[in-house]
């Protein structure tokens, strides 16, 4: 499974992506995750379904100093592309 989150908020300067990188790669997920020019944090997990559904579970609230507004979700086409769970510079 495949999925685009796009997170919301106060969620730039915050560790947001070490932080998520640091759960997803617990919960056994490949993907990337980048800062958007927009202020948003947007990711894309691959893996099992139901440790995607945890993940996108814990970006609703992030780290502690972040201040997640929303996150929108949307599943992605086509088999897994990356070996592990990395932080991008850009998409």
């Amino acid at each position: 499974m495949r999925r685009r989150f796009i997170v919301r908020g106060g969620v730039q300067g915050v560790n947001f992506r070490a932080t998520a990188a640091d759960r997803a790669r617990r919960l056994g997920l490949t993907g990337r995750i980048w800062n958007r020019e927009d202020g948003a944090v947007e990711c894309i997990a691959e893996g099992d379904a139901a440790a995607i559904d945890r993940f996108g579970h814990w970006l609703g609230r992030g780290p502690l100093l972040a201040r997640v507004e929303r996150v929108e979700a949307s599943e992605l086409d086509g088999d897994a592309r990356y070996p592990e769970f990395a932080i991008a510079r850009e998409r």
